[in-house]
């Protein structure tokens, strides 16, 4: 499995081999041992396993657990293709505001690793794109929160020609800036300590 560190710091991308004959193809998106070799995690615990079925053009996020509690994602797409946007809304992170964009498809598998606090978001650029995350804790819509990913600041690259399909929530979530200035966004050094807490790192 190739592991590559991204310039958000604590992200990774991993990309498992695929193994396919006559009757198809067997690929191991998530290998512990990979992640233990490469980001230094004693254990994963996975609280819950999640699903998104997308149509092509539908943008979701950026995205983000209240810290605390936050939890890390281990992403990777089942079926069809996506744009993942990783942003670091970390305050006091080395790579704060900093972001990665990262294309993940059903055949290769590729999956992102994402530690505590950082912000996740992607464009669907196929029709029946489903993505599947494993997140360290259960979904709770109270301490889900959002920044747009349209935020002029970041310049995501979100379209590049299709028309956006967002949610109202999506649509009217605040800049990073204005997250900020709020007191919404994640304060790395609480992430770091949250980390340790259940076995991962930031």
């Amino acid at each position: 499995m190739r592991a590559q560190e991204l310039a958000v710091s604590g992200v990774f991308t991993f990309e498992p081999e695929t193994f396919s004959d006559h009757r198809g193809a067997f690929v191991a998106p998530m290998q512990h041992a990979s992640l233990l070799a490469t980001v230094g995690l004693p254990v994963f615990p996975v609280a819950q396993a999640s699903l998104t079925v997308s149509r092509r053009g539908v943008v979701r996020g950026i995205h983000f657990t209240r810290t605390p509690p936050g939890g890390a994602k281990y992403v990777y797409c089942v079926h069809g293709r996506a744009r993942e946007f990783i942003v670091d809304i970390r305050v006091g992170s080395p790579t704060y505001g900093r972001w990665d964009v990262v294309e993940l498809d059903g055949e290769s598998a590729r999956a992102v690793y994402l530690p505590i606090g950082v912000g996740l978001g992607y464009v669907a650029l196929a029709d029946d794109t489903v993505m599947s995350y494993l997140l360290t804790t259960a979904y709770q819509a109270r301490n889900e929160l959002a920044i747009s990913i349209s935020d002029p600041a970041l310049g995501l690259p979100v379209t590049d020609g299709l028309e956006p399909i967002l949610s109202e929530r999506d649509t009217a979530a605040p800049t990073l800036a204005q997250a900020g200035a709020a007191g919404l966004l994640p304060d790395y050094a609480v992430c770091r300590q949250l980390a340790d807490m259940v076995g991962s790192t930031a």
